[in-house]
């Protein structure tokens, strides 16, 4: 199994940044593609942000590019999510996830899902 753990989320102010982590431990080995999701309250769980195991292919919503930046150290087990130029809208729980496949942006694809961190951007 695989655990996936977040951490960085916050309370800031709009045009403000966050760095989100994302820990994989347990068969971490097993992973390909990890991604971030996000969820506002009283909608659907949507796409932010994926990347491939070596790191050469990442993928975002039309929303966050050039906002967000997704990497990955795969030493440390670890996928970041730098956020930039923080809005009210991007105000949601994040939640990171894995797959052992590649790269995708539909949530039910994703077999391993963190317990979500919570950002909130103030205006």
């Amino acid at each position: 199994q695989v655990q996936l753990v977040e951490s960085g989320g916050g309370l800031v102010q709009a045009g403000g940044s966050l760095r989100l982590s994302c820990r994989a431990s347990g068969r971490a080995f097993s992973l390909n593609a990890m991604a971030w999701f996000r969820q506002a309250p009283g909608k659907e769980r949507e796409f932010v942000a994926a990347i491939s195991w070596s790191g050469g292919s990442t993928y975002y919503t039309d929303s966050v590019k050039g906002r967000f930046t997704i990497s990955r150290d795969n030493a440390k087990n670890t996928v970041y999510l730098q956020m930039n130029s923080l809005k009210p809208e991007d105000t949601a729980v994040y939640y990171c996830a894995a797959r052992k496949r590649n790269l995708s942006i539909t949530t039910r694809l994703y077999e391993y899902w963190g317990q979500g961190t919570q950002v909130t951007v103030s205006s």
